[in-house]
């Protein structure tokens, strides 16, 4: 069967990261994680306490063990670790613990500087909130992204308010509406984070958040499984009254109906995530990143479906 879409590799339906990458640098491009030290509004008491509720201490970045060190240190003692998978890489630093612009801008340049003139840095990405874009910042980003592309990672996990205010999320859908308006004006390329499984959300209130996003302007996406992880907030929840998680096959099913929905000039970054074995509480089918993506891809053949299908 012919596959009816352009922007990928090795059969795949969706616009993958790597046909993004690789059209434009024609190289293997590896992702270092990377903690800058910062923290989140719904942490420290700006907004809330105790961070969202599926996050763990870590901020996200479990598998950086390093974060202690200084930034240069961690890059290469991460960066050997992911040579050894893709030798002769480029690669992207990515601030992925917390919101890496909430704080000052001296501390957001001091954390992006020593790399814009690194010559095999192709890109570099800073996961953050919508909510702490304050105007000197994306101004500065915006000139940034000039000398090397940048993305802002934006955790939104949903467009459902209620469940928003359940995972302690601390703003509301329109905070993101406002900000992506505003960073529509720069150059500055936007990967919008999504989450399926939220406790008590149908499938109905997942689509309905890649239906409204769908609508506004942004470049990339990550599409999460929720993971109840070990010390956190959820993980006490879930034991105490643990609430309905997909099945692993609903999820693709899911994922498959979502990438549908999609325009297909958006780049699709994450399909679904790598928990700890150690850390993880639930589901375990998680585990298995590698067979998960292959089914969706399975589906998407049988089906002759792609991503955009049904975009309007």
């Amino acid at each position: 069967m012919e596959n009816p879409f352009r922007n990928s590799f090795n059969e795949k339906r969706y616009h993958t990261f790597n046909y993004y990458l690789k059209t434009r640098y024609h190289s293997k491009v590896s992702k270092i994680i990377l903690d800058a030290g910062f923290t989140c509004p719904n942490r420290d008491g700006s907004k809330g306490f105790g961070g969202c509720i599926f996050c763990s201490n870590q901020g996200s970045g479990d598998s950086n063990l390093v974060r202690n060190e200084d930034l240069l240190r961690q890059y290469e003692a991460n960066k050997k670790v992911m040579d050894r998978k893709w030798p002769d890489s480029l690669y992207i630093p990515y601030f992925q613990s917390f919101s890496n612009t909430y704080g000052p801008l001296t501390k957001i340049r001091n954390m992006l500087e020593p790399f814009l003139e690194m010559d095999e840095v192709a890109e570099i990405a800073i996961a953050t909130r919508c909510d702490c874009l304050e105007e000197e910042t994306v101004a500065y980003l915006d000139e940034t992204s000039k000398q090397k592309p940048l993305w802002l990672e934006l955790g939104l996990q949903t467009s459902n308010d209620k469940t928003g205010q359940l995972i302690n999320r601390c703003y509301a859908f329109h905070d993101l509406t406002d900000a992506l308006k505003r960073l529509e004006k720069t150059s500055i390329k936007v990967c919008i984070h999504v989450m399926n499984g939220l406790p008590f959300e149908t499938k109905e209130d997942m689509l309905k958040t890649i239906r409204d996003i769908s609508r506004l302007s942004f470049h990339g996406i990550k599409i999460h499984m929720l993971h109840v992880l070990k010390n956190t907030a959820l993980g006490d929840m879930y034991r105490k009254e643990p609430f309905p998680l997909l099945e692993r096959e609903e999820y693709i099913e899911l994922v498959v109906r979502q990438l549908e929905l999609l325009p297909e000039e958006i780049v699709v970054q994450r399909l679904t995530g790598d928990p700890i074995k150690e850390e993880l509480i639930a589901p375990e089918w998680l585990l298995n990143k590698t067979t998960i993506l292959n089914d969706i891809d399975k589906r998407m053949r049988k089906e002759n479906t792609w991503q955009g299908k049904f975009y309007e």
